[in-house]
């Protein structure tokens, strides 16, 4: 029994896609049951209520035999209605399945929707913006386990990637996919090199910083770049990230979860082999953001889904509604 919790609290993130296949199975069977038992009790109550009304007219002299037809009829549809209405219990369970596993869909094989709880993903998200995610274009997975069983894509460079924290599978990490399996990659002095190739970014405008939520630290000016990711195809994806020169280069701390030896620390980042099956993933605010560099890679069976569409913002900011880049 000890084995099984354990596997269970080891691979199974206990969160809101849990709660819902639990509801899904728990208002599907009661829904099976009412259509095979309940429902056949409660018709034949009310065929036999009917018949005994039925019964009682005809040992009565009507007078009026319209009238009385009528006043039978609409009798017998209250009596219909009363026998084969859902107790209330079976109607907070089985009544809702219909809905219940229609969310549990969407959200397992479609699109789920997602918080952006903090400032790592400046300037691409914010703080408060909810997004959807794309649940089947990197392959449709089995809810709740996670794993694989229809195979539609995988990541790329440049890609907004949704996925289990490897160190805590109950909590969801964005990033941006920098480096795919078998990529070699360095992060020097804030510079980005991947597979021998220096990743160009081409400068911005300084952004003022006045709450300190984008450089984690207090109101200061931060470094907008425009980085340009090479994809599979050879094509580059542009995208915009945040740099602070005034926050160290060097990494320390850094907590990898696996494959410890697919990494180097050196005196101003890191550097790194990407293993088989594995991502490595970085914030665009890349000095406010815990990613690979400190934690190590994305494993394919934690991946969730990709991050497509800022559909509504916490603070009514409607111009953050779009398409994510």
């Amino acid at each position: 029994m000890k084995s099984i919790v354990e596997w269970l609290y080891n691979n199974i993130s206990f969160s809101v896609p849990v709660a819902l296949m639990a509801l899904t199975v728990f208002t599907g069977i009661m829904w099976l049951l009412d259509l095979l038992i309940f429902s056949k009790k409660r018709k034949q109550a009310a065929e036999i209520a009917i018949a005994s009304l039925e019964q009682t007219y005809i040992k009565t002299s009507p007078t009026d035999e319209n009238k009385d037809n009528n006043e039978l009829e609409q009798k017998k549809q209250i009596l219909r209605e009363k026998h084969l209405r859902m107790p209330w219990w079976l109607d907070y369970s089985a009544g809702f399945f219909g809905v219940v596993f229609m969310v549990f869909v969407l959200r397992s094989f479609i699109a789920e929707p997602f918080r952006i709880p903090s400032a790592s993903m400046m300037p691409t998200l914010q703080s408060g913006d909810l997004i959807l995610v794309n649940k089947f274009s990197w392959g449709v997975r089995m809810p709740v386990f996670n794993k694989t069983i229809i195979e539609t894509g995988s990541p790329d460079r440049g890609d907004v990637m949704v996925f289990r924290f490897p160190q805590q599978p109950s909590i969801d990490f964005i990033k941006r996919v920098i480096g795919l399996p078998g990529d070699t990659l360095e992060y020097n002095n804030k510079a980005l090199t991947l597979n021998g190739k220096v990743v160009f970014k081409g400068p911005q405008a300084d952004v003022l910083d006045e709450t300190g939520e984008m450089s984690g630290t207090k109101m200061s000016y931060v470094k907008h770049f425009i980085e340009n990711l090479p994809r599979k195809d050879g094509s580059e994806l542009k995208h915009s990230i945040f740099n602070n020169f005034d926050r160290p280069s060097r990494i320390d701390n850094g907590n990898f979860f696996t494959h410890t030896e697919a990494c180097i620390y050196i005196p101003e980042g890191i550097r790194c082999i990407v293993p088989k099956g594995h991502y490595f993933v970085m914030g665009d605010n890349r000095d406010n953001s815990h990613d690979s560099r400190w934690w190590g890679f994305v494993p394919e069976d934690n991946i969730v889904g990709n991050a497509f569409f800022v559909w509504m913002n916490l603070g009514l900011h409607f111009n953050r509604i779009g398409s994510i880049h």
